[in-house]
């Protein structure tokens, strides 16, 4: 007998010093409590979800990926610094470049019947946007096509040559490409061909994409301004398919999206997206919908941070009651985004099972040890 109590003694000791009930989570009253109570330097606002309006990214709710008014295409031809030209320079009659055409010993410039061409050496436009043509000398050609700058040399030889005329092709164009890497098949340097491509021109220009869609990213850099646009979302959103520029960087990067799974739920886990778009209901459903031991389908919880109108993040916690029918239909509206932490909220009902449950777990061993103390007892 002096055993069996010191048993019971020793475990009500241990049920005592329990201050907490074990749980997965906070009840849906104590995560509207909390908000309630967020620090002053860290305001959190929770949106009930009850209607259309409600759901962020809904045709009532403003697009932050409306298309922006695209700038005019510059010309193919426009030269800058790097840029090397092939320069052709045709002569009839009185000749300067071609053979013979500088004159005989005494000085004199000699005539050479038909016309004769002068292909002059590779020239690059230097780093300061000038090229260097001999007797014409130095011109300034950045920012000007093709044709002005033979215009140019025609004005700059008219003096020193009979009626030259100036034929000039790209050998090398380094004004009017951009540059593609990442997951794309060929990276490197791609020549833009009419400045009217598109994201989607020039990825495939580049060979393709490797890697799955939904997980890919396309980063563009336009001079200080950075521009991300999903894959999948060119198909679904023509309208971000966006103007690349000469002089624009294009990077493919493998940026899987996924969100989080928290609370009394079928699992715990980070799951990735299925594909490019993945629904409330469907992430739900993913994650094995709301445990019914332990859980409350009228309290689940999406957390994630939204950028409000002077550009800062703010957290934001939606609200979602899956007891009332109406909230099946707004859940199919709203989409999941990247690390969005969906939380299952604990319902409060089941502390009293767990409680007895606990119980039960701490005297189970006293009834073992309670029957092995009888046998042997009953065998003295």
């Amino acid at each position: 007998m002096l055993v069996k109590n010191s048993i019971y003694l020793a475990l009500f000791a241990g049920l005592a010093g329990c201050a907490t009930l074990p749980t997965n989570g906070p009840t849906r009253g104590q995560i509207e409590k909390s908000v309630r109570q967020a620090p002053s330097d860290l305001p959190i606002k929770l949106v009930h979800v009850a209607n259309i309006a409600d759901v962020p990214g809904s045709a009532t709710s403003a697009r932050s990926d409306d298309p922006q008014p695209e700038a005019p295409a510059i010309p193919t031809d426009l030269l800058g610094a790097g840029d090397v030209l092939d320069i052709n320079i045709y002569e009839a009659g009185v000749t300067l470049f071609t053979p013979g055409g500088g004159g005989d010993a005494k000085g004199a410039i000699s005539a050479a019947p038909g016309v004769q061409v002068q292909k002059l050496p590779p020239v690059r436009v230097d780093d300061d946007g000038y090229i260097f043509i001999p007797y014409a000398g130095k011109l300034q050609v950045a920012g000007h096509t093709v044709r002005e700058t033979e215009a140019m040399i025609h004005t700059a030889l008219r003096g020193v040559s009979q009626n030259p005329q100036v034929l000039i092709s790209m050998r090398d164009a380094i004004t009017n490409s951009v540059i593609v890497g990442g997951e794309v098949a060929k990276s490197g340097r791609l020549v833009l061909q009419t400045n009217k491509e598109r994201l989607t021109d020039v990825i495939a220009l580049s060979g393709g994409y490797r890697g799955n869609t939904k997980d890919l990213l396309a980063r563009v850099f336009h001079g200080d301004e950075i521009s991300d646009v999903r894959l999948n979302d060119l198909v679904d959103t023509p309208s971000r398919d966006m103007r690349i520029y000469p002089g624009d960087r294009i990077m493919l990067i493998n940026d899987p999206r996924t969100y989080s799974v928290l609370g009394a739920s079928g699992q715990v886990a980070q799951l990735p997206f299925s594909r490019s778009s993945v629904t409330l209901t469907e992430a739900v459903a993913t994650a094995g919908g709301v445990n019914p031991n332990i859980g409350n389908p009228a309290a689940i919880f999406l957390f994630r941070y939204v950028k409000n109108e002077q550009g800062v993040e703010v957290p934001m916690v939606y609200h979602l009651n899956m007891m009332k029918a109406g909230t099946f239909f707004l859940a199919q509206k709203f989409i999941i985004r990247d690390k969005d932490v969906l939380y299952f909220g604990n319902a409060a009902a089941n502390q009293p099972s767990k409680l007895v449950q606990l119980i039960s777990q701490l005297f189970s061993p006293i009834l073992t040890i309670t029957s092995a103390v009888s046998v042997i007892q009953n065998s003295n």
